[in-house]
């Protein structure tokens, strides 16, 4: 990818989940909601603190992360849909 975030923020992209509902209904794409895991597939340096001190990133590529349903900014690449967020906007990391 030739997009490379700034500072503390990555690029994500959204994993879709399943078009089923847990009872086994198919759910058409209007009905579905936003998805809120996706794969970081690039980061930024890190950003510096207070004291001028360098801070690093703790996500690194590939990590399937958890972010809320409206954090990021949506930017469009080569046909495909990203995310553009601050390491904060990231609540968890799937192992």
């Amino acid at each position: 990818m030739n997009v490379k975030p700034l500072a503390d923020r990555v690029v994500v992209k959204p994993l879709e989940d399943e078009a089923k509902s847990p009872g086994g209904i198919i759910l058409p794409d209007t009905a579905k909601e936003r998805p809120m895991r996706g794969q970081i597939v690039a980061v930024g340096a890190g950003k510096v603190d207070e004291n001028g001190k360098h801070v690093p990133m703790e996500l690194s590529k590939d990590d399937v992360v958890l972010y809320g349903k409206y954090s990021g900014t949506e930017i469009k690449y080569d046909g495909q849909d990203y995310l553009i967020m601050r390491e904060s906007d990231v609540l968890a990391v799937i192992k």
